[in-house]
């Protein structure tokens, strides 16, 4: 990524662009400053990410001695990292904490190095589209319970990434709606019964 400067934005990445031989949108940038006399911003695109989430990712673990086969795939502005080592059990610990400790790490040095949010996760020996299709799995049959019963359900605390996993999935189920609770670690997913409202159709008789 470098920092470039030109009289608009516009025309930055159009110099960048032909520099690079690639189309102006596929380049992401974060303004540096801007005003009438120039505008300073660094301008970057996908492989500039891969390259820095290759190099952050070979410098950790060669500073832990620790042999590592990186892949990465672009799914269209977010990037999923594939890790697979000797021992991928040490590197996923106990329910997935050191994996998930691994994401925030990267996740905060990408978003501080590219001065923004970038969507990134990170997998080890694909434990993660595992987990994913477990967790799935889960909300599924416990939704239905639901369903049968109206009685609340309360699941088991889980990251982030894999609640977020659970409300895409019941998002369209009838009767039913997600709700996370709690705080921290304790942070949990409820799965609630509700009735659906009914349209009252209009007597249309004189």
């Amino acid at each position: 990524m470098e920092i470039y400067q030109g009289k608009t934005l516009d025309e930055i990445l159009e110099t960048v662009a032909n520099e690079r031989g690639v189309l102006v949108d596929t380049l992401q940038y974060s303004i540096l400053c801007q005003n009438a006399q120039e505008t300073k911003a660094y301008i970057y695109d996908s492989e500039d990410i891969k390259e820095f989430l290759f190099d952050y990712l070979g410098s950790f673990f060669t500073e832990i001695e620790l042999d590592m086969e990186v892949s990465i795939e672009d799914l269209g502005g977010s990037y999923h990292v594939n890790l697979n080592a000797e021992n991928n059990a040490i590197l996923i610990g106990k329910q997935g904490k050191t994996l998930q400790a691994l994401n925030f790490v990267v996740k905060a040095a990408i978003n501080a190095f590219f001065k923004r949010r970038i969507d990134v996760m990170i997998d080890i020996n694909h434990y993660k589209e595992d987990r994913y299709a477990k967790v799935k799995s889960i909300a599924k049959r416990v939704a239905r319970q639901v369903q049968q019963s109206h009685v609340d359900a309360v699941l088991d605390p889980m990251p982030n990434d894999e609640r977020k996993v659970i409300h895409k999935t019941l998002a369209d189920w009838e009767s039913i709606s997600t709700e996370s609770e709690g705080v921290g670690t304790d942070r949990h997913i409820c799965i609630r019964y509700h009735e659906e409202e009914v349209e009252e159709i209009p007597n249309m008789s004189l």
